[in-house]
């Protein structure tokens, strides 16, 4: 496996792939602090092409105000280990000074999509994000890049960015890995006590609830069972929990028919979680 500190160092080993025979580069961006979620979307990119490709940066542009930028774990030394056992051919480990030098001024906008929900609770979050996975992109040059479904208005952003910027890249979306209790894994899990885990548990267990229903109002009042008693709790805040069109993020009206997400957020102690799951709802029988 070959470590690249610096854009440089990483220009000079994807030099070493490109021909006629060059073979498929398929890239896994990670913020570090890799977990089992992460080996998926790694095994999963193993299948995909020939050369896998793994960044570990922690992204300064996609932290607010407040944030948990400083304190977000970056235990390198392990994720490398990760990353070698997983089969990874190269890593990328920026700076923050290699990838944002001085004098930058140029940011993407994530439009209306990166404005709601997420993107209203974490306001700029969704341009941070598409800045730097443009970058990185660009230094990169992938055929194709996995993400995961945990994140899912982050890869709907993405997944738009690559459309309207003519990107010749296959954007994959990998499913959601939990942990034994449900709670989608997350490098934020460690900041929970054993007290909150209980409670975050709650996100999951509405999710699976609504997920039986067969029409949008049903749904959200089976998730709402689950999600009013955890909001008893004085450690659990509920940010939002609605149901949207995958690849707008606009709430979906009563009578929707077919695929739609249902997302929710909240904080539970100092950490914030989100989940989802994807409804196929089935029109009325006797529609």
């Amino acid at each position: 496996m070959k470590i690249a500190h610096s854009i440089a160092e990483y220009a000079a080993l994807r030099s070493r792939l490109d021909g006629d025979a060059a073979p498929r580069v398929v890239y896994v961006p990670t913020m570090g602090a890799l977990h089992e979620g992460h080996r998926s979307l790694i095994k999963l990119a193993k299948s995909l092409g020939k050369v896998v490709v793994v960044s570990i940066f922690v992204n300064p542009l996609q932290f607010g105000p407040g944030e948990d930028y400083a304190r977000y774990p970056r235990p390198l030394e392990d994720d490398l280990q990760v990353c070698e056992a997983e089969g990874v051919d190269m890593v990328l480990v920026p700076s923050v000074s290699d990838l944002y030098p001085p004098g930058r001024q140029v940011t993407l906008d994530a439009g209306t999509l990166g404005s709601v929900l997420e993107g209203h609770s974490r306001p700029g979050h969704f341009s941070g994000v598409l800045t730097v996975v443009l970058k990185l992109f660009n230094i990169i040059r992938p055929h194709a890049a996995v993400f995961g479904q945990k994140d899912a208005q982050q890869l709907a952003c993405i997944q738009r960015m690559v459309i309207d910027l003519n990107l010749a890249i296959e954007i994959v979306g990998a499913p959601i890995v939990r942990e034994p209790d449900g709670l989608a894994l997350s490098s934020r899990n460690i900041f929970l006590t054993l007290s909150e885990r209980a409670v975050a548990r709650s996100l999951s267990a509405a999710l699976e609830k609504a997920a039986t229903q067969t029409s949008v109002p049903s749904a959200r009042a089976a998730a709402y069972e689950v999600l009013d008693r955890a909001e008893a709790e004085p450690c659990f805040e509920l940010d939002y929990a609605t149901i949207v069109t995958p690849s707008t993020f606009a709430e979906v009206p009563d009578d929707h028919v077919g695929p739609a997400t249902f997302v929710v957020a909240a904080r539970v102690g100092g950490t914030r979680l989100i989940d989802n799951t994807t409804i196929n709802f089935a029109p009325a029988p006797w529609a």
